[in-house]
């Protein structure tokens, strides 16, 4: 007998809406190429024309393994989008926060803006659940695990997790870049700084052209 081990991306989806999820494919479409997607829910004839036509590789009502030190839930498509950071910022305090170990004992408080100006080290995870305005960089091994809107001013090498309207970053290729559950393959950053949002269900990544002074 022969084996082989792959690692594979899997990106998943509960039907909720058949028109709503064919729409959200194929404005990302390109971000899908390289996983394999893992649908729940009731999946029509046409449903299953459009995936095979765009050669997506795909499995239906699949209960997949969990590793038992990670959880990783269902993802969904979003329908109703936050505010844009700056409103937020008109609203809320903002408060300066410097990072203590373990940084998982920082946790921050909902419903804030967050500055922080210390680097995010490799073996660290900072969990926020309302926006953070990060004025240092993220080392290989390092992640962040945001809920709202995030802005990074150096270079990203770690892994981010985000969930907010938008993000603004700079990653490098050993980034691992995740944006509504959708990994953002690090050759559409190019190692510049970049605005990523999401606008009526399609992630969009527009270079800033002219440069940023951050101090």
């Amino acid at each position: 007998m022969q084996t082989k081990q792959y690692s594979v991306k899997v990106f998943e989806a509960i039907i909720t809406n058949e028109d709503e999820f064919i729409s959200f494919f194929d404005k990302n479409y390109v971000f899908f190429t390289s996983h394999l997607i893992s649908i729940s829910g009731l999946v029509s004839e046409k449903i299953t024309n459009y995936l095979d036509e765009k050669n997506l590789k795909y499995i239906v009502n699949v209960e997949l393994p969990r590793s038992k030190g990670r959880q990783t839930a269902p993802t969904y498509i979003p329908e109703n989008i936050p505010e844009e950071i700056e409103k937020i910022k008109a609203e809320l305090p903002v408060e300066e926060i410097k990072l203590q170990e373990p940084m998982e004992e920082a946790a921050m408080a909902r419903d804030n803006l967050r500055v922080i100006d210390t680097l995010v080290r490799s073996g660290q995870e900072l969990k926020i659940k309302g926006d953070l305005l990060l004025l240092n960089r993220v080392n290989s091994g390092g992640s962040i695990d945001i809920d709202g809107n995030l802005i990074i001013t150096q270079i990203v090498e770690g892994s981010i997790r985000c969930r907010g309207n938008f993000m603004m970053l700079k990653a490098s290729a050993k980034a691992n870049i995740v944006f509504h559950d959708v990994e953002v393959d690090n050759s559409y950053l190019k190692e510049r700084l970049n605005r990523v949002e999401l606008k009526n269900n399609e992630i969009k990544i527009t270079p800033v052209l002219k440069e940023t002074s951050w101090e």
